[in-house]
Formats: structure tokens, C-alpha cells, sequence
């Protein structure tokens, strides 16, 4: 019956109907001929001529015997009503188990599945008629859904990286935004107290500007610019000082004048690695800023805490992972320099020191530099 269930509906409903009424039509023929075989037993009342001109009565039926001829006739009647009508029923019986009834119950399953929000199902290859092809597309139409789903729940969740990840990065700019208000408050400020907070406004209001424009960390332009290393050196030393300023800190800048690259990135990184080595060190911050192989600038932090779990460094940084324990912190500092130091062309590289500490080194793809 194979063949059948992969035949077309229309085709497939003709034959049965063909076949079902051919069938009822010689059953209907039998019957009749049957009752009329039967029927002519019983005598019936009337005259009979004989070939000399003789004319004689035939015998009267019994009333059993009239019932009998009635209730025949009635059979026949009946038959040839009944019977081509019950073959156009059994037709469309057939028509209904064999090529209805598995692809409804399948595409009511289905339905049930999708009402209930689980997408987690398949959905059979039930023939290759039109029901066969709706179900067909019906699979097609889940797999879209289940992508769709899995695409908008992952823009979701990148948005919230994405939001974690600006809440995070704002945090030491107003750290250091703080810390300088509260030099200026006990009169402890000077000029560059006051060009430390316009350029850390400066900044935030960049990267606000930035950050509402873009769907992914990915998205987060570069724009490079030439910067003096001194300056960098001493936007490293205020930086560590407002984020750790109980901890004994060390700045090492090589000697080199200029370096291409986006300054604004360059110290978000930096305060992330540095804030975050903070959190963990015991006495003791180093940094050190140099240029690495193939002409990369690279960015140290060294604590002496109690380094990197191992997790951490077999599976690389990961949004919303945390240090065991810490409910404040939701893991963005090093996801989040990950993905900018991508963006500038570099990588990551976490560490733990034989001696003790967790080293952290940014690497960023430099552009032109000037001797």
C-alpha cells in the first residue's frame, strides 16, 4: 500500500472511490440476481396455457411464502440503494486511514508541541502526496522557528553582555572621576586634577555615544590616533593609584615617542586589567608597557594575589563568570578586554606566575610609529 499513500490525493480518492463503488456494484448485482434466483421457488398465483390450448390455474403461495417474495423484493430494493452508497462510505473510510489520518495526528502533535513553546521535536516523513509536503513544510517552518528563537535568544544575551560590559567599563572612569573630585574637596587638586576630570568626561561621554549605537562588543569602532608614551605612562600611574591606591604600584614604560592606536580603548583595557588586579592583590601592582613581536604594543599587569583559577585559563575569559563566591562582580572586566583588544587587532593572554600573582597582557596591533 506504499505506493497508494504516496499518491496524490485527488488520484488516490478517484481509484478508491472506483474500486469501492465497482466492488458494491457487482455485490448489488449479485444480490439481486440471488433474491430473484431465491424468489423464483415460490410459486405465484395466475394461469397457466398450455400448447393444446389448455388453460390451467398455478398454485396459490402460502402467506410464508408471500412474505418471503416481499421481503426479497424489499432486499433488492434496499440493495441498490444501500450498497453503492456503502461503498462510497467505505471508500472515503479508506481514504481517511490511509492517507488522512497519520499526517493529521502528526501535524496535531506538532501543533500541541509549538502551542506549548517546546520546539524540540521533528517531524516525521509521513508520504510525499500534498499532506506529505504540508508536513514536509511544516518541519521546515520548525527548524526556522527553533533558529529564529536561538538567533533572537542570542541577541538578547549579547545584549545583555553588551550592557554588562558598559556598565562595567563605565565603573573605573567614575572611579577615577571620584577619586579626583574628592583631591579637589580637601584642596589636594591642581591643573591636572582639572584636565584628569574634563578628559575622563570627555571619555565617558565618547563611549556612551559609542556604546548606544552598536548591538555587539564586536561592533565597537577603532579609531586610532597618535599618542605619546608619556602620556600614556602617566595616565597608567593616576589610574593605578585612583583604583588601587593602598597597594604599592610600579609603572615600566619603554622607551619609544609615539604610537598609533585608540586611545580610549587602550585605556578602558587598562583600567579593567588594572581594577581587576586590584581586586586580588595583596601589596604589590606592577605594570609595564612595551612593544612586543611584530611591532604589537603590549600592556602588563602583574598582581600578587592568588592567580587566575584554572578554569579561567584552560577556557579563557567568559561573560558573567565570576570568582567563586563573589556576588558583586559579574566577570565583564576580562570578556570585556578580550573582545576590545580583538577589535585592536591583539589578544589576551592570562597567566599565573611560578612564584605567585596572575599576570594579564593586552596585546594591540600598533599603527605608524615615530622616532
Amino acid at each position: 500500500m506504499e505506493w497508494l499513500k504516496n499518491m496524490g490525493l485527488r488520484r488516490s480518492f478517484f481509484l478508491l472511490s472506483v474500486v469501492c463503488l465497482a466492488g458494491a456494484l457487482l455485490l448489488t448485482c449479485g444480490v439481486y440476481y440471488a433474491c430473484q434466483k431465491l424468489a423464483a421457488r415460490y410459486p405465484v398465483y395466475g394461469i397457466v396455457f398450455t400448447p393444446d390450448g389448455m388453460v390451467s390455474n398455478m398454485e396459490y403461495p402460502t402467506p410464508e411464502q408471500e412474505r418471503a417474495r416481499e421481503l426479497l423484493n424489499r432486499i433488492q430494493i434496499l440493495s441498490v440503494l444501500i450498497i453503492p452508497v456503502s461503498g462510497l462510505g467505505l471508500a472515503g473510510i479508506l481514504f481517511y486511514r490511509l492517507k488522512l489520518r497519520t499526517p493529521i495526528a502528526v501535524l496535531n502533535s506538532g501543533t500541541e508541541w509549538i502551542r506549548s513553546h517546546d520546539l524540540d521535536f521533528s517531524i516525521p516523513e509521513v508520504s510525499t502526496d500534498e499532506l506529505g509536503q504540508i508536513c514536509a513544510a511544516f518541519e521546515t517552518m520548525r527548524v526556522e522557528l527553533m533558529r529564529t528563537n536561538q538567533e533572537l535568544w542570542r541577541q538578547a544575551e549579547e545584549r545583555r553582555r553588551l550592557n554588562a560590559a558598559f556598565a562595567h567599563d563605565l565603573r573605573n572612569p567614575i572611579t577615577v572621576l571620584k577619586g579626583t573630585v574628592k583631591m579637589l574637596r580637601q584642596g589636594n587638586g591642581d591643573e591636572q586634577a582639572l584636565e584628569r576630570l574634563e578628559t575622563y568626561t570627555l571619555r565617558i561621554e565618547q563611549y556612551v555615544e559609542a556604546m548606544s549605537g552598536i548591538q555587539r562588543l564586536e561592533q565597537m569602532p577603532v579609531c586610532r590616533k597618535t599618542v605619546h608614551t608619556s602620556l600614556l605612562r602617566e595616565e597608567l600611574q593616576e589610574t593605578a593609584g585612583l583604583l588601587a591606591p593602598s597597594l604599592e604600584i610600579v609603572v615600566i614604560a619603554q622607551d619609544f615617542v609615539d604610537v598609533e592606536l585608540d586611545h580610549g580603548l587602550f585605556l578602558t583595557v587598562a583600567e579593567n586589567l588594572i581594577g581587576n588586579a586590584a581586586r586580588f592583590a595583596r601589596k604589590r601592582l606592577e605594570i609595564v608597557l612595551r612593544t612586543a613581536k611584530e611591532g604589537r604594543l603590549a600592556l602588563s599587569v602583574v598582581d600578587d594575589g592568588s592567580g587566575y583559577p584554572e578554569e579561567l585559563l584552560k577556557n579563557g575569559p567568559k561573560p558573567f563568570g565570576t570568582k567563586e563566591g563573589d556576588a558583586v562582580h559579574f566577570g565583564m572586566g576580562l570578556y570585556s578586554s578580550q573582545m576590545l583588544c580583538i577589535k585592536h587587532g591583539g589578544e589576551l593572554l592570562l597567566e599565573n606566575r611560578a612564584g605567585g600573582g596572575a599576570v594579564a597582557v593586552a596585546f594591540f596591533a600598533k599603527g605608524d610609529t615615530y622616532e
